[in-house]
């Protein structure tokens, strides 16, 4: 039986997919439970700027490939769904970081596998707390993921050979893109992988997450940077402000 297709929006380059977060998980859980792997991304701004900011074709087609290559695609970022809004389309808001607490707070088959890439074991003890019922593998893989063929080529034999139900990619973009779409283009492992960023971080209480008015106010990129100026700076005071100039270029081509 053909899986009917999800609506999505066409928005700076991405196939963004229409669901609600309620939806989203629900998709997800039945993924988990298939016999050939797919992945959900969650693209942000920094996405956005990464993608238009890349100069090597190679890199750039590899890119493309994962981008296009997974089973969901959904805007996490309150910015971009400001500027679709002012674009005339509508973009649902289903964040990497509360899609991780939805499905990993509700309620998940008891000894369904689920494999964390990145973190650490302290994390993984967390975890394990907050659904002792789950049977949790960890792989903490080297740094420099990105440009490191072994490094994605043992992520990869990982996956396929711990056959989880879930696997969230903590390894940041594009490189959580990058392996997910190796994997589904093997078609050995099972499940859905979901690329989360920082989100089990936030989760397990690491990071905080900005209040809900100044989410509302699309101002948690100024929280994050408050709590982390010394890692984030540059990525919202340098990279991040690209965006406006990406989104009227684009906004000119489409009239």
């Amino acid at each position: 039986m053909t899986e009917p297709s999800l609506p999505t929006r066409a928005f700076l380059g991405l196939d963004f997919t229409i669901v609600e977060p309620a939806e989203a998980q629900k998709l997800i859980l039945g993924y988990a439970a298939a016999e050939r792997f797919s992945y959900v991304i969650t693209p942000n701004v920094d996405h956005i700027v990464r993608l238009a900011a890349e100069q090597r074709p190679d890199a750039l087609t590899q890119l493309n490939a994962a981008y296009a290559g997974c089973k969901l695609q959904l805007c996490d970022s309150r910015i971009l769904a400001k500027l679709a809004k002012f674009s005339g389309i509508i973009l649902p808001v289903v964040t990497g970081s509360d899609l991780t607490v939805r499905l990993l707070s509700g309620s998940l088959p008891k000894g369904m596998r689920i494999a964390v890439i990145g973190g650490d074991d302290r994390q993984m003890a967390q975890l394990r707390a907050l659904q002792p019922d789950i049977d949790w593998h960890l792989m903490v893989p080297p740094m420099g993921v990105r440009n490191n063929p072994e490094a994605q080529a043992s992520i990869v034999k990982f996956v396929e050979d711990t056959k989880a139900a879930i696997v969230l990619f903590a390894i940041g973009a594009p490189q959580s893109e990058i392996v997910a779409w190796q994997i589904a283009q093997r078609g050995i492992a099972p499940g859905v992988g979901l690329c989360i960023g920082a989100s089990i971080e936030f989760l397990t209480g690491d990071k905080q997450r900005a209040p809900r008015f100044l989410q509302a106010l699309n101002l948690e990129w100024a929280f994050r940077l408050a709590s982390e100026p010394r890692r984030l700076w540059r990525r919202y005071l340098v990279e991040g402000p690209a965006i406006f100039a990406i989104w009227w270029r684009w906004r000119k081509q489409r009239s």
